[in-house]
């Protein structure tokens, strides 16, 4: 959401409004009110969904239409419906940046979970799902007191494709695999497809396999708990770089990248997902905005069948006119927002300039009809034209369900799973806790409870790092360093120095945070900020052991200091890691938890910057010393790769079983292959995955064994990728087609396989956007595990 001057303004109006309407919101919170205002068809439950919302369209006037086309929608009081704010965010925890949410309630505070990358970092389904649905159960707790609306604009599911963005701490990572299935973990699970009563003990998940269901409770298809959000559409990862800025950047991007890398998350959103809501993004892509953009909007309808209302970014109907310079005129611009697809406008951009342009012709009735179709459907689903509260199975749910000790429990879980080991030199980690006579620990967040990253709301009991070490040391000791993240002062070297030569262990917490990361900021230096690095190496100089080093933060960083130096015994990434993040870190310190975090994005050098950070091609080109982006597609050195992550224990890989050919003789019919062009010599080189009507017949398992050779419990992060043999243009130079978290009990060996389909998963785009499935030779890979398929025609 933007932080301009013209949005704070309208924020404000917002806020007024909501002031002045709230001290009714709890009483007045649903329409179909009984004695004067059930008789509507729209009222009718048992009427169809699209009925009963064209029922209520038509009873509008065009002046109450368009009062309904801003996230902040009036109410019609001769119809007995009240306003209604579309804008609550979710993304990692009930947030307070949307205007449809207030703490200023009985509920004072919600779990802040880990935000996002942390959590994509633990590699783990289950457990994205369990934190989603803890999440919806808390949002509709707020609901039901009037502090929170049914909508809310989460998840996040652009690609991080470049380290220096802000706010690729919100996002699931690089990969577009892992994106996607974030995206229908979290979707399902908050919209309430997935549902487990929390009030019951909701299912307690460990290392992502063992889960005790109670009672599941299942929502009817086409009825919602809560309406998620995929964001941004698309192409959106640039906030404020060079001359660019997200409000007037134009991405331009192929068709090949679109199909296989930016489009993929959004694709899996709405088709596996089902989710009720898409918002476009200020961008423009390809010289259109993403708002303005009709054959994207439509798209996700014909192609995607999405069922939903597509909803602007904040202000982004504005930018058309106003920083994309797309139209001549403010009512062109609602006119080519409306038209495209977008049925709402998070702003008032559309409250004040649609009627002119109506007047001018630009814009018909039966447009805003079709956005309040959308709109009211959405609503219909959520039940909120059902009549009396007590009508609603969710109503049960208030204060008591929100900040409980179950929630809680499972926001340090996932910040547990998704903490990686980046190094541990001669098992320098765990540290004996009945060994330790001292411990100093600096940085200047280390006693600070900031710790969750953007979207982040009021936490329930926020625990600092320092805390969560002292329920384990006595003799513990914390000096600043610096005096805050950019450290841009060494005034408090010296005290810093002082406490590591004192201590018998240093434990040193650097990194990022929000005044470095965040939304409307870019970064400029994948280097520790200010003299952080310098405060790193005079600490590890005087230290008498090597040093802990503790990194913050969402983006990566240049560790290459770090990373040889024998000084440096152990580093740990803890991302954001929520309001539990001081006794995660403490536990894995400490040995009580066995880390097995997999980094879900690449850490590349400082040399990467000097890549425009506008540009959007994924592919490497060597011809203009272009490296490419992320690890399907970067030539480049790095730090550490994606999936990368150490534990306290080894593991070893055995393939049990895998097939070694497959045939597409019986899944490509005669018709079809005599006009397949695509051929080297006699053989064909690819084929079209939709010319492969059958490719369900070829689907493979690959099945694994894991051996935890250690004395230690753990869980490991099983990545299984792919690569073909055939250097055709574009080819990843590999890809993720599995993943799955398993737990091995020391000495232990757990199996675990994966199902491959070899058209979604052994494919990727060409040049013209159409996905092709090499035949030939697939490499399939996991740790020391390699093996060949062969694809034959």
């Amino acid at each position: 959401m933007p932080t301009q001057p013209r949005f704070l303004l309208f924020l404000y109006i917002f806020h007024f409004l909501r002031f002045i309407t709230c001290s009714s919101a709890a009483e007045f919170q649903y329409p179909c009110r009984p004695p004067h205002h059930r008789s509507y068809p729209f009222c009718d439950p048992s009427l169809p969904v699209k009925t009963r919302a064209q029922s209520l369209v038509s009873l509008l006037t065009l002046q109450e239409k368009i009062q309904q086309l801003s996230n902040n929608a009036s109410a019609v009081p001769r119809l007995g419906i009240p306003s209604y704010d579309w804008w609550s965010e979710s993304l990692h925890g009930i947030a307070t940046d949307g205007s449809g949410v207030s703490f200023n309630g009985t509920v004072k505070a919600a779990t802040s979970f880990p935000q996002v990358i942390l959590t994509a970092a633990a590699f783990n389904r289950s457990l994205w799902a369990a934190v989603a649905s803890a999440i919806a159960v808390e949002a509709k707790a707020m609901f039901n007191v009037g502090q929170a609306g049914l909508t809310f604009w989460a998840p996040n599911i652009n690609i991080f494709r470049d380290p220096r963005w802000g706010r690729g701490q919100e996002t699931p990572g690089e990969d577009p695999m892992v994106a996607s299935a974030y995206a229908v973990e979290y979707v399902r699970a908050f919209q309430g497809q997935n549902y487990y009563r929390s009030a019951a003990g909701r299912d307690r998940y460990k290392d992502g396999l063992q889960r005790r269901a109670l009672r599941d409770y299942h929502v009817d298809d086409d009825r919602l708990m809560l309406s998620a959000c995929c964001k941004h559409f698309t192409a959106y990862d640039l906030e404020k770089w060079g001359q660019f800025t997200r409000y007037n950047f134009n991405a331009v991007v192929t068709d090949q990248d679109m199909a296989d890398t930016y489009q993929a998350p959004f694709r899996s959103c709405i088709q596996q997902g089902n989710a009720s809501c898409l918002m476009c993004s200020y961008n423009a892509v390809n010289g259109i905005p993403a708002c303005a953009n009709h054959n994207l909007l439509q798209k996700v309808r014909t192609d995607w069948n999405f069922r939903g209302y597509i909803t602007s970014d904040c202000d982004a109907v504005a930018t058309i006119y106003e920083d994309q310079k797309y139209t001549k005129t403010p009512e062109d611009a609602v006119a080519a927002a409306l038209k495209a697809g977008t049925d709402i406008n998070c702003g008032t951009y559309m409250l004040r300039h649609m009627m002119s342009a109506i007047e001018q012709g630009k814009v018909s009735e039966e447009d805003i009809d079709r956005a309040l179709l959308n709109l009211f459907t959405v609503q219909i689903r959520l039940g909120l034209f059902d009549g009396e509260p007590a009508r609603n199975q969710f109503r049960e749910l208030g204060p008591e369900d929100v900040c409980t000790s179950e929630n809680r429990k499972l926001a340090l879980e996932a910040a547990r799973q998704g903490i990686v080991l980046l190094k541990n030199e001669q098992k320098f980690l765990p540290l004996d806790v009945h060994a330790i006579s001292s411990l100093a620990v600096i940085g200047p967040l280390a006693n600070s409870t900031n710790l969750g990253g953007g979207y982040t709301g009021i936490p329930c009991n926020p625990m600092s790092i320092l805390e969560g070490l002292e329920e384990y040391v006595n003799n513990i000791h914390h000096a600043s360093g610096c005096p805050d993240i950019p450290c841009n002062s060494t005034a408090d070297f010296a005290e810093a120095l002082s406490v590591a030569k004192q201590a018998e262990y240093v434990i040193i917490v650097a990194g990022l945070d929000l005044s470095q990361e965040t939304e409307d900021h870019d970064r400029y230096s994948l280097l520790l900020p200010g003299h952080q690095m310098a405060l790193v190496n005079a600490v590890a100089a005087v230290s008498r052991k090597p040093l802990i080093l503790v990194l913050t933060g969402g983006g990566p960083i240049d560790l290459s200091f770090a990373v040889g130096d024998p000084r440096i015994g152990s580093i740990l990434w803890i991302g954001y890691p929520g309001e539990t993040g001081g006794k995660a870190l403490s536990e894995i310190i400490f040995g009580h938890y066995n880390p097995g975090g997999r980094l879900p994005m690449t850490w590349y050098p400082e040399s990467f910057t000097s890549v425009p950070m506008s540009d959007m091609n994924m592919r490497a080109d060597p011809s203009r010393n272009y490296p490419g982006r992320t690890y399907r597609f970067y030539l480049g050195d790095r730090i550490y790769g994606f999936g990368y992550g150490l534990s306290y224990t080894s593991f070893t890989y055995k393939l049990l079983s895998a097939p070694t050919k497959l045939s597409l003789q019986e899944s490509i019919n005669a018709r079809r292959r005599s006009n397949m062009l695509h051929r080297r010599g006699n053989n064909l080189e690819y084929v079209y995955v939709d010319e492969v009507p059958y490719c369900s017949s070829l689907r493979f398992q690959v099945q694994i064994s894991v051996t935890n050779n250690g004395d230690t419990d753990g869980s490991e992060v099983v990545l299984l990728f792919s690569k073909a043999s055939n250097s055709l243009k574009g080819s990843p130079e590999r890809q993720l087609i599995g993943f799955e978290r398993i737990h091995i009990s020391s000495h232990g060996t757990t199996e675990t396989s994966f199902q491959v389909d070899p058209c979604e998963h052994l494919s990727f785009g060409d040049e013209h956007g159409n996905i092709i499935l090499p035949t030939g030779d697939h490499i399939i890979v996991s740790e020391n595990i390699e093996h060949v398929v062969s694809i034959e025609t």
